[in-house]
């Protein structure tokens, strides 16, 4: 039987998406640098779920000055989903460090986020929470 690995999304900062990961409780569990191939890949997991992780690429600027490649569409990724204790304190946590709420939680189960590479991020709660303020009147923010 097959077996689930990771999830690759292409970033353009290191420190920032980690940053972004951490917020929703992950922590980075192995790093590779590759100075042949220009690339740095960083793998984050969840505590006590270290089979299920993300892989963060980062390809390296080129070395002749151009600028570092941008990516859009389908050359990042959909969407990561997961699953979370309480949705309200993860969208509230996300938010006091100024992260987009772009689809709220207002019916107590789902929210959408971004990574600061614009990666769409699914929160969904384990179980149901009651719908509660000030999320029930939050408008949906840009595409998620």
């Amino acid at each position: 039987m097959p077996k689930y690995l990771h999830s690759m999304i292409r970033v353009t900062d290191v420190d920032k998406s980690i940053g972004f990961f951490e917020l929703l409780g992950l922590n980075e569990v192995r790093r590779f640098d590759s100075e042949q191939g220009r690339f740095t890949l960083v793998y984050l997991a969840a505590p006590g779920d270290e089979d299920a992780q993300v892989e963060l690429t980062y390809n390296w600027p080129p070395e002749d000055g151009s600028p570092a490649e941008t990516y859009d569409g389908g050359r990042n990724f959909g969407h990561i989903a997961y699953q979370v204790e309480n949705i309200y304190e993860t969208c509230r946590r996300l938010m006091d460090a100024g992260v987009t709420i772009n689809r709220p939680p207002r019916d107590g189960h789902m929210a959408f986020v971004r990574t600061p590479d614009n990666i769409s991020i699914e929160l969904l709660q384990d179980g149901r929470l009651e719908p509660a303020e000030p999320w029930v009147s939050m408008p949906n923010i840009g595409s998620w």
